[in-house]
């Protein structure tokens, strides 16, 4: 993989794992004001940036496999610390999103 792909599969990850995290805000605030349906809505779209994020990080996973010594960079470790924490958001707003449509339907 060249220098010019790296950057590119490593701004995918901080691009697509930043969407993520911010379509589940949008979605708990959504939910928060019930509408439950609209925040499900946006959990989708978030799934979505979660499968690019996903391919982002696989085309550098790939890499490593073929044997391509992939360079450990502080963008890098930024990158996978946005995609695990987009991760564990994501996780954490559906549940939220499940409670307030919980308390909305009591």
């Amino acid at each position: 993989m060249q220098e010019t792909e790296l950057m590119q599969s490593i701004m995918g990850l901080i691009l697509h794992s930043g969407n993520v995290k911010s379509d589940c805000m949008e979605a708990i605030q959504l939910a928060k004001k019930g509408n439950v349906s609209a925040a499900k809505e946006k959990i989708t779209i978030a799934n979505k940036s979660l499968v690019e994020a996903h391919h982002s990080q696989t085309a550098l996973l790939t890499q490593e496999a073929r044997g391509e010594k992939v360079e450990v960079s502080l963008l890098l470790i930024h990158a996978q610390d946005h995609l695990m924490n987009a991760i564990t958001f994501k996780d954490l707003a559906s549940e939220m999103i499940d409670l307030y449509e919980r308390v909305e339907g009591a």
